[in-house]
């Protein structure tokens, strides 16, 4: 590892940041999520994690609940399920229907076989030490429980990475410009499943790829703007760096008519 990507996984799992910044509200991961509103295909995971859980019964806890996207879709479509959210940021917590709890993961407050499905979606990237959330995931589901997992390919939005390292460039007059930070770069969805079958013999992977297609550069500066939480990593100035992204992308949808992200995400169904 190097030394910067030993920082920036430092950051990314640093508690007091999580907790205090990243997701102290919820208008930072609203901005990411609603790049997704111009994907095609539009995929529903809210949906489709309500789906894999059709043959659940009992209690499903949600770890790192964020926002409660998911929790609030399932409250509408399994109104049997016993939910619980949890989140290490009372802040983020505060809009999400209950009950709710501040917890961590790596030291879930459940008894061991106390969950029917455990969720743990696009967050176990944020925890340091991953196999042992992995094993608290696998603590307190039943014996026969489902474990839902989701994370981003290493090669999602690499036109956004693309974007940022050019405009980087341009504001350090040094052409291509240093890396933005990646959340999910220390689980990708290609490196999961060896997490998660240390504790699962079966992990389905559900890959969800699409393309974002834009006329307007806004989401696409306010998914960039959206790791402002983690500004002092990127080793050029952040704001000037995002309004040098939103000129470029305008240039280029000026010129092609459209902005293109590739995206790749995936869920993973663990079963023992």
């Amino acid at each position: 590892m190097t030394e910067q990507s030993a920082a920036h996984a430092a950051a990314v799992t640093d508690r007091a940041r999580l907790a205090g910044s990243a997701y102290h509200s919820d208008r930072d991961l609203a901005a990411r999520q609603s790049l997704y509103h111009w994907q095609t295909p539009r995929h529903d995971l809210p949906g489709i994690v309500a789906g894999q859980l059709s043959g659940v019964r009992g209690r499903v806890v949600e770890v790192g609940c964020g926002n409660g996207t998911f929790i609030q879709r399932l409250r509408a479509d399994r109104p049997d399920l016993a939910l619980l959210g949890l989140d290490i940021s009372a802040g983020i917590l505060a809009r999400v229907p209950g009950p709710v709890a501040v917890a961590d993961a790596a030291r879930l407050p459940l008894a061991p076989g106390s969950a029917d499905a455990v969720l743990a979606l696009h967050m176990l990237y944020h925890v340091p030490d991953i196999p042992r959330a992995v094993s608290e995931l696998s603590r307190v589901a039943t014996p026969d429980g489902l474990v839902i997992a989701s994370t981003n390919s290493h090669r999602d939005k690499a036109e956004l990475d693309d974007l940022w390292r050019r405009a980087a460039g341009d504001v350090l007059g040094t052409g291509q410009g240093p890396a933005r930070i990646s959340l999910s770069a220390r689980l990708s969805l290609e490196d999961a499943p060896a997490f998660l079958g240390e504790e699962f013999s079966r992990v389905e992977t559900i890959e969800l790829p699409g393309t974002v297609t834009v006329r307007d550069p806004e989401p696409v500066i306010a998914h960039l703007a959206s790791y402002r939480a983690w500004a002092d990593q990127h080793e050029a100035p952040f704001d000037a760096t995002i309004e040098r992204a939103r000129t470029i992308a305008s240039d280029h949808i000026a010129r092609h008519g459209t902005f293109t992200v590739t995206c790749l995400s995936g869920v993973l169904v663990c079963r023992r």
